[in-house]
């Protein structure tokens, strides 16, 4: 009788840690201004709803009301410190594209293992009212006008929570200090490559700074709200441009 040896197999047991959760608080102050521009009320309604075709009355009214596209451009809170709020989905994408020039780091990784908890953060600053002449996204090119919040001066504070030990909050610091220099926060920001606007600076939770301490002190919702009802125009061009529509606007009602 034939007997057959089985070969016994050992199979080695695979151990899986579980993640753990950090949490850091991080502080940023733009070194440079900063553009807000969240999609007007009126272009959400339209994607909604879709647009009606223009009749004459349509046409010939003044094409657009920069008071309140600049007020429709701003992130505005309904409560709490400050009356203009940071998307902190910006950050974290920052963070993620600045992980392009990190080495060791991926945009994916930075991606999956950074978490930013809520949808807005209070964003310190006094906003003023620009106007810039812009290139439409037509194949044309057309030139138009766009009226933004602008901050010459604002700061924020994010929390960040991230994976260790796949990050250790050393590095996540420095990813944030990376993303403030080569990204920025907002429109024609540094990572576009033609504009240097919203870069930032970190500090740390606690951290003393006079920049910080004035912002948090002069420039919360108070003075937020009265620069929304009458704002300051950002430069000579936006004054010029503005009496203008004033100017239009009168010379049309009479």
């Amino acid at each position: 009788m034939e007997m057959t040896l089985v070969k016994k197999v050992e199979t080695a047991e695979v151990t899986i840690q579980p993640l753990k959760r950090a949490r850091i608080k991080l502080r940023i102050i733009g070194s440079t201004p900063m553009f807000q521009n969240r999609m007007a009320s009126k272009a959400k309604f339209q994607l909604l709803t879709g647009g009606q075709k223009k009749g004459k009355a349509d046409r010939a009214a003044i094409k657009h009301d920069p008071l309140t596209e600049f007020r429709d451009s701003a992130e505005i809170l309904p409560g709490g410190p400050t009356a203009l709020g940071l998307r902190v989905v910006a950050v974290k994408a920052a963070m993620a594209t600045a992980a392009l020039e990190t080495p060791g780091l991926t945009k994916s990784s930075a991606q999956r293992l950074l978490f930013m908890p809520g949808d807005h953060v209070p964003l310190y600053g006094v906003p003023q009212l620009r106007m810039d002449i812009v290139r439409s996204a037509d194949i044309n090119r057309t030139p138009d006008v766009r009226t933004r919040c602008y901050l010459p001066r604002w700061g924020a504070e994010v929390e960040i929570n991230f994976i260790v030990p796949q990050l250790s909050m050393q590095g996540v610091v420095s990813l944030l200090c990376n993303a403030g220099i080569l990204v920025g926060i907002g429109d024609f920001r540094q990572e576009k490559g033609k504009g240097a606007f919203g870069s930032f600076r970190v500090l740390g939770e606690g951290e003393d700074d006079e920049e910080w301490s004035d912002l948090v002190e002069n420039h919360g919702r108070a003075s937020q709200e009265a620069a929304l009802a009458d704002p300051e125009y950002a430069d000579r061009d936006t004054e010029d441009l503005m009496a203008h529509f004033f100017a239009e606007v009168q010379r049309r009602a009479a």
